[in-house]
């Protein structure tokens, strides 16, 4: 079995006095893409905010490739090789798209077995990019804006990848090229949690699955073992 990249165990998670996550537990195994599935909030989100940093848990504990980060700070979770391409893209709109990428660069960690990404990696991922290097970000459109924000996480290096949502709100063409890019990253051996709306998208390029419903795991499988175990989506996701 993989080693474990990130690990979610017994995950309690709060806004306010309304409880998200109740023992959320699940693992993305290294080198692995884990597709989170569930309905409008169902918890997705939580989950990567509280990875992340940017929500405390309130119980259990989270690990990256063994280490516990589950009081540590947004920076602190960064720099032990966690990314983020957040939901709406959030690129820095003032910035130009060269400048997106080099806010965010940061040397490889000690456990890192990829080649280093650097601008003109990404430049050469996205060739549209490097064509709009000097253009401000809030000129791009849509497309080219969460490309940039997949730059602007892999400037990081990161060893774990997570992205909420990256085909929202994108046209079919553009989110094709979009999950052509997810497949490359993972082909390329990097552990990715890909959160989407869309089941369609996930089941075609995950190794597991997770689904959420009301803030607890409901199921844990593969793309093959939905059908074989006789998982039924639309109980958990609504229309699919």
């Amino acid at each position: 079995m993989a080693a474990s990249a990130l690990g979610l165990r017994e995950i309690d998670a709060f806004y306010g006095d309304s409880h998200i996550l109740q023992k959320v537990s699940f693992a993305l195994g290294e080198g692995r893409l884990l597709g989170l599935l569930g309905r409008n909030g169902a918890g997705k989100s939580t989950c990567i905010n509280v990875v992340v940093g940017l929500l405390p848990a309130r119980g259990g504990t989270v690990e990256v490739f063994g280490t516990d980060i589950t009081r540590l700070p947004p920076e602190s979770i960064a720099a032990r090789g966690v990314a983020l391409v957040p939901q709406g893209r959030r690129v820095f709109k003032s910035l130009t798209v060269r400048e997106n990428l080099l806010v965010a660069a940061r040397p490889p960690g000690a456990g890192s077995r990829h080649a280093p990404w650097t601008a003109e990696t990404v430049f050469g991922m996205f060739p549209r990019l490097a064509e709009r290097r000097h253009q401000i970000a809030a000129h791009l459109s849509g497309g080219e804006q969460q490309m940039l924000a997949i730059g602007r996480a892999l400037m990081a290096n990161p060893r774990v990848l997570l992205m909420d949502e990256p085909s929202e709100g994108l046209a079919p063409q553009i989110v094709a090229d979009v999950m052509a890019t997810v497949r490359t990253l993972k082909e390329s051996g990097l552990s990715i949690v890909l959160v989407e709306q869309n089941p369609r998208l996930v089941l075609d390029i995950a190794d597991d699955i997770v689904i959420l419903n009301s803030g607890r795991v409901a199921v844990v499988t593969t793309p093959a073992g939905l059908a074989r175990e006789g998982i039924d989506l639309t109980q958990h996701l609504g229309v699919y």
